[in-house]
């Protein structure tokens, strides 16, 4: 049985490489408005990094803030 899926495995590795359909490279981009076109947000505004970091910040620090508030709360 170990034998068998041996002789197996590497059939199907070599099989699984193949498509049935070829890849449509007429575009570097996967959709025809071009890079950053799907983003919500412009990536190349002037404050678009302070925005950003401003963003990473509270998100990393608000758990860390909270955590500080609830601790004091209870002491009181």
């Amino acid at each position: 049985m170990l034998a068998r899926a041996a002789t197996r495995a590497p059939t199907l590795m070599a099989r699984r490489g193949f498509h049935s359909t070829r890849a449509q490279l007429a575009s570097p981009y996967h959709y025809p408005e071009g890079p950053r076109s799907n983003l919500p947000f412009n990536p190349l505004t002037k404050w678009f990094a302070v925005r950003y970091w401003a963003f990473m910040a509270t998100g990393f620090g608000l758990p860390f803030g909270l955590a500080v508030w609830q601790t004091k709360k209870n002491q009181v």
